[in-house]
């Protein structure tokens, strides 16, 4: 097993234990990136937006699936709320969480 292997055959593992574990999944693109497609029943929080709304997405109280276009933005996201407790993983981009997801 190779290195990418490894390391992606990892993230689709806690992927699957997040979605087993009914994950909320917070898209933190733009609102006008995740009107142009997006992973249906996900929520728009933009990154930017992330601090000002911790403490609505801790009374959601469910684990988090932080995706964004290639998953440079939900890393920071999920970096921020891991900071404030919030039991979270970068999903990485969008498109292909989608196809992990499926």
């Amino acid at each position: 097993m190779g290195l990418l292997s490894f390391l992606f055959g990892n993230k689709s593992k806690m992927i699957e234990e997040y979605k087993n574990r009914q994950a909320i999944i917070i898209d933190v693109r733009s609102k006008a990136e995740f009107s142009g497609g997006a992973i249906p029943g996900s929520k728009n929080i933009p990154l930017q937006q992330i601090d000002s709304q911790i403490e609505r997405i801790k009374k959601m109280n469910k684990p988090v699936i932080c995706c964004c276009a290639s998953g440079i933005r939900s890393g920071n996201a999920a970096n921020t709320l891991k900071k404030h407790g919030i039991d979270c993983i970068n999903g990485g981009g969008w498109s292909s969480l989608q196809s992990r997801l499926n």
